[in-house]
């Protein structure tokens, strides 16, 4: 089995380094998802993310998730690059790139990697807009209006 490419990047990402790494004679079909930075989300105007990654651990677990996902078929390759840093509207943030024999194939590897790089890998958003700057999916128990604060 090929080694996956995976990567964290503090510049600007290339899809034809995540497209090379997959391609080989017995693809059919090469799938590619990129994530983006949007001027919009949940209502609030973004002029700006960060994104935070404990690095060793978040590469081991991309490197896990690739092996998991290439595993459950043959001929199935995958990469993924995810930036760090600061990026602007319109950057690419995320590319996962899939191959196999058949398009349906590399269509589901493709979505099980961005899906698993969610939920999975100590990878941290902060949105900034121009209300301030906000940690995305994180909330500070001790801010939390209910927080029971007899807990000592």
């Amino acid at each position: 089995m090929k080694e996956p490419l995976v990567g964290l990047r503090t510049s600007a990402i290339s899809i034809d380094e995540a497209v090379c790494a997959v391609s080989h004679p017995s693809a059919g079909g090469v799938c590619v998802f990129l994530g983006v930075v949007r001027e919009r989300n949940e209502g609030h105007d973004v002029v700006r993310l960060e994104y935070e990654a404990y690095a060793p651990m978040a590469l081991a677990e991309m490197k896990r998730i690739a092996r998991d996902v290439m595993a459950q078929g043959d001929g199935v390759r995958v990469a993924m690059l995810h930036r760090t840093g600061s990026l602007s509207v319109g950057e690419t943030a995320v590319v996962c790139a899939a191959s196999a024999p058949h398009r349906n194939e590399a269509q589901q590897a493709c979505r099980e990697l961005i899906d698993a790089i969610k939920a999975r890998v100590p990878i941290w958003k902060r949105e900034h807009g121009p209300g301030g700057a906000y940690w995305v999916g994180w909330q500070d128990a001790r801010c939390h209006a209910d927080h029971d604060r007899s807990v000592k």
